[in-house]
């Protein structure tokens, strides 16, 4: 069994899939680099974040969830309202055989657009379980202390932009 197949990932159970299929952003990388033709890169981040954070140069952007901006007191932050196309959107783009490695911030929305994926017949949907920016360092010597620099697409070195491709990005079919 190599490391992207059927790995429990070391990360808590909201990160997990019903698929089963884990990647770290370097793994997600490499399988990219080696078929870029069939390996297919799926952002499902906020059209803000994908566009003002950055994003992988191969990523196509199909937000989960959309920002609204009123304040979440009880998780103290922004609410955000669910994609209603979504799902439509991606078989709109993939095919339910089609190798896609889904990333957000940090492995958590990524593994709930899996499952939804999953759930709409796709079978094989990979969680890149470090996500675009990583996990929070937790030092409270370390300067960066509960920011996002430990792993992850942007701080593994991997190649990422701030430039918006009009073929990647999210547009509604409105």
């Amino acid at each position: 069994m190599t490391n992207n197949e059927k790995s429990t990932p070391k990360k808590p159970e909201k990160w997990r899939t019903t698929l089963g299929l884990y990647v770290t952003s370097m793994q997600a990388y490499e399988m990219w680099k080696a078929d870029p033709e069939r390996i297919k890169i799926l952002d499902v981040r906020s059209p803000e974040e994908y566009w003002m954070i950055g994003h992988a140069e191969m990523a196509r952007n199909i937000p989960l969830a959309f920002i609204k901006y009123t304040w979440n007191f009880e998780r103290d932050e922004y609410l955000a309202v669910p994609n209603q196309e979504f799902l439509s959107s991606a078989k709109n783009v993939y095919s339910p055989t089609d190798t896609i490695l889904v990333t957000c911030r940090s492995g958590e929305r990524s593994a709930i657009a899996v499952n939804m994926l999953a759930n709409g017949g796709f079978v094989n949907a990979y969680n890149v379980i470090d996500g675009f920016e990583g996990d929070k360092v937790n030092d409270p010597e370390n300067l960066y202390h509960g920011k996002r620099m430990k792993n992850g697409w942007k701080n593994s070195g991997l190649p990422w932009t701030y430039n918006m491709n009009q073929d990647q990005i999210w547009l509604s079919n409105d």
